[in-house]
């Protein structure tokens, strides 16, 4: 189908298909898609539609989604059986998030369920700000909320893991104490056993060198001198032979390797002393050590110095750690008087359109047969959050006598369907919007008002293309265009189809609404009345 750029107006049976159209339009702004819809299960589905956006500024969005741009946008969602579907903008496939992105500046869909929205006090919210043209504080105080709630939950992570830190931080330190007390020496420590032996077998090891020095060098018949007496007789024979000549040089290098032996056993016999003291602190030592090692569960003096580094790392992060807290603390209270002014000036760009909506609101209600119609728009302050610091509610009272009260307890669904279209009416004045389609927006109204309500339709279609399903003969007679849709049950499988009505049979599908199937001559004639007034 190609709507007219002006009204169009979609007509039909109920059950005969009309959500169908509702349900296509809505897989083309992005929706998700279902295999379960689909008629012939082993076919593929296409929804293809195309959008003149010459006039709606979208060249930056184009160019920010890496897009080709043109004037004739195609839009079109293929839905596999197997329930998967894909995405494409001028023949170039896109995420959905993309698609409801474009989607969301080419069309607006009121639905039934829009009307349910209504009594939601964060969906009032949205019509203040769309009223107000908040858009450029809104994406401002928006980026400085999301900065704020990321730096606060930098701020809280690093509150924890200081907490997490000073939980272990008194034992910790404590250990460490112990550590930096003990004075670990790995080159000196890892010999004390060694040194201990000979401390504890003193006596004994400079007995045993005594009597070594006695038989090496101190008797007559010691061994340097009998290797001196033995190189001294190989001497003499050494002319004799190489051999001998050999025997003499290893004699002689014998004795040299005796003569440093006794000199090594003599520095050892002037360092070997018994003390007492000093094997009771060694001792006392490698009790320390041992005692320390098994605390940490290592073994060797080494491993110790490397947990005294851990734990003194430690330290220095909890003392870092505080340093980071300020440091978070203070981007915090930035972030957040940034936010607090944005707030504000969005909060001040609200309170300035309360009136002016509600009054705006209430003089088009009296034009829908709403002359005792009442809003008022109730505010307070909240903490911040994505939204603002504002918290209101639009009031609504139809009938005279009666306080406007929450939109939740308005029970008559004409009145609800009326304000839901003035506000609609209000709005479509503010965006710039290609298309707009209404799904039953007149339910609960009738006579005079639908009429007065499709004129509002007709003078919104000057500024945008407005498509409205309808069972009102008054909204049928007005539109530019009227499209039918209607089941064909003559085959195996029922199918819906739509199609655009002639003049004729405009006149005979308005006098059906009015008359019933078979119209009588007085329901020709009120929707020949009816077509006619859709020229004045």
């Amino acid at each position: 189908m190609e709507p007219s750029p002006g009204l169009n107006v979609i007509t039909g049976e109920t059950g005969a298909g009309k959500s169908i159209m509702v349900g296509a339009v809505g897989l083309l702004l992005g929706n998700r898609a279902d295999s379960k819809v689909l008629l012939d299960k082993d076919r593929k589905c296409i929804v293809e539609g195309g959008f003149n956006i010459e006039m709606f500024s979208l060249k930056s969005f184009f160019k920010n989604a890496d897009l080709d741009y043109e004037s004739e946008c195609i839009i079109r969602r293929e839905i596999n059986p197997n329930g998967k579907s894909r995405a494409f903008i001028n023949d170039t496939p896109v995420n959905l998030e993309t698609l409801k992105t474009l989607g969301s500046r080419l069309m607006e869909v009121h639905s039934q369920l829009d009307t349910l929205l209504l009594g939601q006090l964060a969906y009032q919210l949205s019509i203040i700000d769309l009223f107000a043209g908040n858009t450029s504080l809104l994406s401002p105080y928006k980026a400085s909320f999301k900065e704020y709630q990321t730096k606060n939950q930098t701020l809280i992570s690093l509150q924890h893991e200081v907490e997490q830190w000073k939980k272990e931080a008194d034992y910790n330190n404590f250990l460490l104490q112990e550590l930096i007390e003990a004075q670990l020496q790995p080159e000196v420590d890892e010999t004390l056993e060694e040194d201990l032996k000979l401390l504890e077998n003193a006596e004994e090891i400079k007995l045993k060198i005594n009597q070594i020095l006695e038989l090496l060098d101190q008797s007559d018949f010691s061994v340097s001198q009998n290797l001196y007496t033995i190189g001294s007789l190989i001497d003499q024979i050494s002319s004799y032979s190489d051999k001998f000549q050999a025997l003499k040089n290893r004699t002689q290098s014998s004795l040299i390797e005796i003569k440093d032996i006794i000199g090594e056993l003599e520095n050892e016999q002037e360092m070997v002393v018994h003390n007492p003291q000093k094997i009771e602190e060694m001792r006392e030592r490698i009790n320390l050590i041992y005692r320390l090692e098994q605390k940490h569960q290592v073994q060797g003096v080494e491993n110790l110095t490397k947990i005294q580094d851990e734990l003194d790392i430690k330290a220095q992060k909890i003392l870092n750690l505080d340093d980071e807290i300020h440091q978070a603390q203070t981007a915090l209270e930035d972030t957040k008087r940034e936010m607090i002014e944005c707030a504000h000036l969005l909060s001040k760009s609200r309170k300035s359109v309360y009136s002016g909506l509600a009054t705006e609101l209430e003089q088009l209600l009296v034009d829908l047969g709403m002359p005792d119609a009442q809003i008022k728009i109730k505010e307070q302050s909240k903490d911040p959050d994505l939204t603002g610091i504002d918290d209101i509610e639009i009031l609504f009272s139809a009938n005279k006598g009666i306080p406007p009260q929450t939109l939740k307890r308005v029970a008559s669904g004409g009145e609800f369907s009326r304000l839901m279209f003035c506000i609609k009416y209000i709005l479509a004045g503010k965006i710039a919007l290609p298309t707009i389609i209404f799904d039953e927006i007149d339910t609960g109204v009738s006579g005079e008002i639908a009429l007065k309500m499709v004129n509002m339709m007709k003078n919104m279609s000057k500024d945008h293309q407005v498509i409205t399903i309808s069972h009102l003969p008054q909204f049928a007679a007005k539109g530019d265009t009227h499209y039918f849709v209607y089941k064909d049950s003559s085959t195996q499988t029922a199918t819906s189809n739509i199609k655009k009505l002639s003049n004729q049979e405009r006149i005979l599908e308005v006098a059906k609404m009015i008359g019933g199937e078979s119209p009588s001559d007085i329901a020709y004639e009120n929707a020949k009345e009816l077509l006619e007034l859709k020229l004045k």
